[in-house]
């Protein structure tokens, strides 16, 4: 057995049991080892950012982490943007990163780079094998550290010479997945306490993340808020919320510091239930950093490594609060009865979507400036999942639906992707071919990175002249992405107006397999 095999077999151990890839020469050892590996799926994709969104959208469905295989440090280097968004969605992966052969690397070979300083800045853990022999163990540490809670972005880099020599063909067992720490009983008692005071309690707002926001735990926070009068809301871009129908359906944050402002600014207390303090995404001239008020005290009751739906029962036990109407709740008569017709635009495009979203439903959400209104519709729509760009950088949506439609095949996903953003990773439409994901990919093809035109605004700038146009528009020439998602094995339609979208997308919910609608915004 030579290291890459006991590589494998110390993956699949760990219940590591799929593999999205893209490899080089240097790896080709362990591909022949996972060829061996019938237990393990391989995952092609055709770029690095395909390979590692999918690992994220893969983990925020499973709660498990998927291994991901790369090429040296320029192979890693194209696919860190989207593991910057799985550190901040605190996903769980393991990358293996080939490396030159040990006695290579002071040749200084065209594709030699300090791997290690690559991974560094968006990995929780790096490490570099250094013999066959400490393959599999270094494995095993690097699982263990996926593993943790909340998941953890762990990078092995495994030079050649690791991979194809002799190793120890024995069994290295990883640490037992961690699991979540109890309430804090001192906190909940201090947080009852406040909630309970008549005043205090309605300048309240619980600010959720991570698990809280998944339906039970959700539901919790909404019988606190109904019992209290305190308000809700979430981080303004989450991993994996649960909502729709039936369910509470806690509202983000605005992305716009006005908005953000403005929801908070009456709010005295701030409790953070497994979220972060609130920072405006970007620095403006003469614009507040921190969303908060001054004055508005913060209450940490949970953090990520808490047991947060625990966390949010024992709170709700000590107000006495498990009998009382939830607020935000969406009752299930509260469906779109008339659909609106004509061009779309952000503040419509809600309501077709929420109409015709099949149940159980994954929701991939980058759908940027065209889908900022959806947190308005979207508690009308059936049960569903919804996944979001935590990290804000582009180029997450399609690849985060390859990855749930692996760890979910028996449900759809719908992926709202704008048209700049899928350029990004546009090569994740043949791997949804390839492995005939159910996968139905909304283009919102507005041709610009319209995004941008209102953040020049907000920079206090002038309005675009000629060369800023330039930057900011995708025409000329305009984008044809069904001829595009043809090329990749994807049938697509484009439409031009609500009422063919509700049509695309309703005979798409009856039909298996990927189909890309392009609507021409």
């Amino acid at each position: 057995m030579n290291g890459s095999e006991a590589m494998v077999h110390t993956l699949l151990a760990g219940q590591v049991d799929l593999c999205f890839a893209n490899p080089g020469t240097s790896e080709m050892h362990f591909v022949s080892a996972l060829d061996r590996a019938t237990k393990m799926r391989c995952v092609l994709g055709l770029f690095e950012g395909v390979v590692t969104g999918a690992a994220d959208g893969y983990y925020r469905m499973a709660e498990k982490p998927a291994a991901t295989l790369l090429h040296l440090g320029p192979g890693l280097g194209n696919g860190l943007a989207n593991i910057h968004n799985a550190k901040r969605a605190h996903s769980g992966m393991v990358n293996i990163v080939g490396q030159h052969a040990l006695d290579h690397i002071h040749n200084d070979a065209p594709l030699n780079s300090d791997v290690e300083a690559v991974a560094r800045p968006m990995s929780h853990w790096v490490k570099t094998t250094t013999s066959a022999t400490a393959a599999p163990m270094d494995t095993a540490e690097a699982i263990s550290q996926a593993r943790s809670t909340p998941g953890r972005i762990a990078t092995l880099v495994l030079p050649a010479n690791c991979a194809w020599e002799a190793s120890d063909p024995g069994k290295y067992s990883t640490a037992p997945a961690q699991t979540a720490a109890d309430p804090l009983a001192e906190s909940v008692i201090a947080i009852a306490k406040l909630l309970s005071d008549p005043v205090q309690g309605k300048q309240t707002t619980l600010l959720l993340g991570g698990a809280a926001l998944r339906a039970e735990a959700a539901m919790l926070a909404g019988k606190i808020a109904g019992k209290t009068g305190c308000k809700l809301a979430s981080e303004p871009r989450n991993p994996r919320m649960e909502r729709g129908r039936g369910r509470v359906n806690i509202n983000p944050l605005p992305f716009p510091v006005a908005g953000a402002v403005e929801v908070l600014k009456d709010t005295k207390h701030l409790v953070l239930i497994g979220a972060a303090p609130p920072v405006a995404f970007f620095a403006y001239p003469d614009k507040p950093r921190m969303i908060k008020q001054p004055d508005c005290e913060l209450h940490t009751l949970a953090t990520l490594t808490h047991d947060l739906k625990a966390t949010l029962q024992a709170l709700c036990d000590a107000l006495d609060a498990n009998h009382a109407e939830p607020t935000n709740f969406a009752p299930e008569s509260k469906i779109v009865t008339e659909l609106p017709t004509g061009a779309a635009n952000a503040d419509n495009i809600g309501f077709v979507i929420a109409a015709t979203l099949p149940e159980n439903a994954i929701l991939v959400d980058e759908a940027v400036t065209s889908g900022r209104q959806l947190f308005k519709t979207m508690p009308m729509a059936t049960p569903h999942d919804c996944l979001d760009i935590t990290g804000g950088s582009i180029g997450f949506g399609l690849p985060c639906a390859v990855g749930a439609a692996v760890a979910c095949p028996d449900r759809k996903v719908v992926a709202l992707v704008g048209d700049g953003s899928a350029m990004y990773t546009i090569q994740s439409l043949w791997t949804m071919a390839r492995e005939q994901l159910d996968v139905t990919v909304v283009i919102f093809a507005n041709r610009s990175y319209r995004i941008l035109r209102g953040e020049l605004a907000n920079m206090g700038g002038p309005a675009p002249g000629i060369n800023a146009a330039r930057m900011l528009d995708l025409n000329k020439p305009n984008l044809d992405f069904v001829a595009i998602a043809k090329g990749h094995g994807v049938p697509g339609v484009q439409v031009n107006n609500l009422e063919d979208l509700a049509k695309a997308l309703r005979i798409a919910a009856q039909e298996k397999g990927p189909k890309l609608i392009e609507l021409v915004m």
